[in-house]
Order: structure tokens, then C-alpha cells, then sequence
């Protein structure tokens, strides 16, 4: 065989080689392409996904409860979630192929954001005057959590179910005095609107006695069973997305922007900064890197989420979270 006909039988070879497969893992988000899902589509951007042989598309959510159901149902096989509607959501579906994996909000962002010009500064302002709440909001679901801590009495409050695109509005119109949220998306929609940064109570439950974890991204069982080495892929590369998204805000938001043109980068970056330093890099994270949970805090949580809410089973943390699809530690430092 001459050498230019061994170069072309290799060359022939190689197009005819198969491509490596690559996993998909649709990833549905707990909400719009704002500030805090930038690490995402930066770890998709960057290559890190790809990486660890995974075919990632995201895709937004509709309340940090929405992915729950599409996890469960396999819909999507990874999302972003609420613990917290995580566990009621097993106690009402036993056996459903759902459990967190990560957990991302080791602080939770679950809020009381009120308006001091309309009286509300302390959450026992909060008795006589009219709450807005979306009904799938992930804070509004651990409102009764957080009246118990205070002992604020949910009788004395009027509660208006309002929908998510009308509830800063209605609390920057005056229509209601307070709203449930995220801190870091009520407080910064409302300053969009014009509300003066000094006129806007922010009351964040973990603040007052609620001692619950935040947003886990979540798995569907059956699918991280069968394909193990994808599910710690892309939670690596999640931890990759956090610790540039850290280091570099403004390259993850540009990320973002790429998905969503119409953000203002200024807010959307003010918005990341926020839940970096509310939510996930808390001492404990520093400490331990992200992802994992401490054993005593979860118990607590769980007796919390025990006094306002009657577990049908009996509730156990081994059903909610599971660890064992974490990359090592080291893996997982932010800073």
C-alpha cells in the first residue's frame, strides 16, 4: 500500500467513525433566564457539560415547584427545585422517582418583601394588612413555617392569591402591602419598577427562626440509576458554573443575556451577586464546598415542616436527598 493510499483509508476511517454519543439531560429551571440560572448557561457555554459527555438544553420553570411533577413524570430527568416541596410532594406520591441530589440555596431566598410606606417593617406588621401570594410560590408555601417562628397569627392577615407576573406590580401600586418571593427577585423587580430601594422591607424567613434548606437541583431515580457517571457529570460541571460565575459575574451574565436579550445585565448581575451572597456561598459551603447538607439541619427541617404540614408517611431524609451523586468535595470548593 502506497503511503497516499494509507493516508486516504485513514481518512476514510476516521468519517466513517462514529461520534461519541452524548447523553441528553434536558435541565428544567425553577424560573425565568434571570440573574441566579447565569451559572448554567455559563457551564453549558464553556464547555462544561460537553466535558463530561452530556447533551444539555435548559429550559425555564413556572415556580420553584414547577419542576417537581416533570422530574417525577420523566419529563425532564434533572431540575431545579424546592426541598422543601420536594418532601410534601413524596409524602402525597410515595414511590414517585424523584429525590434532590445537590443542594444549591444552602440559604434559603424565601422572603417577606413588604413596603415601609405602607407599614410593613417587622413580620408582626404584617397582622391587618393584605399579603399577595402566588398559590405555587416556593416562599409562600413555607409562609406557615415562618408565622409559627414569629407567632404571628395567619388569621389577622387577608391573603390574595396573585399570579407571578402581577405581584411586585400590585405591591408597587399599592394594592397589596407585602408579598411572598424570592428575595432576590421580588426586591430588584420592585426597584425596576420604581420603588425606592428605602421604602422596601426585605424580612428573609431564614432570618427569623425558619431552618430550612433552599432549591436542590433533582433527579428523576430511574434515570440517574441507569446512567450514574452522567448525573455527577453534570452536577460537577453545575459547581464549575457556580465557582466562575463567582470569580467572573459578568462572563456568566453574558451568558445569560445570550438566552435572554431583553434582561438589563446591570440588574441580572446585581440579581446573581445577591443569591451568591444570601443563598449559596454561605459559611457553610466556604467550609464544605456546595452541594451537600448537614444531617442535623435537614432533622430540624424536617420537624419544622412536621408542625405546619401532616405528613401522611412517615417522613425520612434518605427519601429527599441522596448524597451519593456528588463529585468529591474538592471538586465542589467556590472559592
Amino acid at each position: 500500500m502506497t503511503l497516499h493510499t494509507s493516508m486516504l483509508a485513514a481518512a476514510v476511517a476516521l468519517i466513517a467513525a462514529p461520534a461519541i454519543a452524548q447523553t441528553e439531560m434536558p435541565f428544567s429551571l425553577d424560573w425565568k433566564f434571570e440573574g441566579p440560572a447565569a451559572p448554567y448557561f455559563h457551564a453549558l457555554d464553556a464547555g462544561y457539560f460537553t466535558d463530561q459527555g452530556l447533551e444539555v438544553t435548559i429550559s425555564e420553570g413556572a415556580g420553584s415547584l414547577d419542576a417537581i411533577p416533570k422530574v417525577a413524570t420523566g419529563a425532564f430527568p434533572i431540575g431545579f427545585a424546592d426541598i422543601n416541596s420536594l418532601m410534601r410532594f413524596l409524602d402525597q406520591n410515595p414511590g414517585a422517582p424523584v429525590t434532590a441530589v445537590m443542594m444549591v440555596y444552602d440559604k434559603p431566598p424565601f422572603a417577606v418583601v413588604g413596603r415601609k410606606s405602607l407599614g410593613v417593617e417587622a413580620p408582626a406588621d404584617l397582622a391587618g394588612k393584605v399579603l399577595g401570594a402566588p398559590p405555587p410560590d416556593g416562599a409562600w408555601a413555607q409562609f406557615p413555617i415562618f408565622a409559627a417562628e414569629t407567632g404571628l397569627d395567619m388569621g389577622s392577615i387577608t391573603v390574595e392569591p396573585v399570579g407571578f407576573p402581577t405581584r411586585e406590580p400590585m405591591l408597587a401600586e399599592g394594592e397589596v402591602a407585602a408579598i411572598t418571593g424570592f428575595s432576590f427577585s421580588s426586591v430588584l423587580n420592585l426597584k425596576r419598577l420604581g420603588v425606592a430601594a428605602d421604602d422596601i422591607s426585605t424580612l428573609l424567613m431564614a432570618d427569623y427562626g425558619v431552618d430550612l434548606y433552599g432549591n436542590a437541583i433533582i433527579v428523576n431515580t430511574d434515570f440517574a440509576a441507569a446512567n450514574p457517571d452522567a448525573v455527577t457529570g453534570f452536577l460537577t460541571a453545575v459547581a464549575m458554573g457556580w465557582k466562575d460565575a463567582i470569580a467572573t459575574p459578568d462572563a456568566a451574565i453574558a451568558a445569560l443575556i445570550e438566552r435572554n436579550p431583553a434582561a438589563d445585565a446591570a440588574l441580572e448581575t446585581e440579581r446573581l451577586q445577591m443569591s451568591i451572597d444570601a443563598n449559596v456561598l454561605t459559611d457553610y459551603v466556604a467550609e464544605n464546598g456546595m452541594g451537600g447538607i448537614d444531617d442535623a439541619r435537614m432533622a430540624s427541617a424536617i420537624e419544622q415542616t412536621k408542625s405546619v404540614y401532616e405528613f401522611v408517611n412517615e417522613p425520612d431524609a434518605a427519601l429527599y436527598f441522596d448524597p451519593s451523586y456528588l463529585p468529591p468535595a474538592d471538586a465542589r470548593m467556590l472559592n
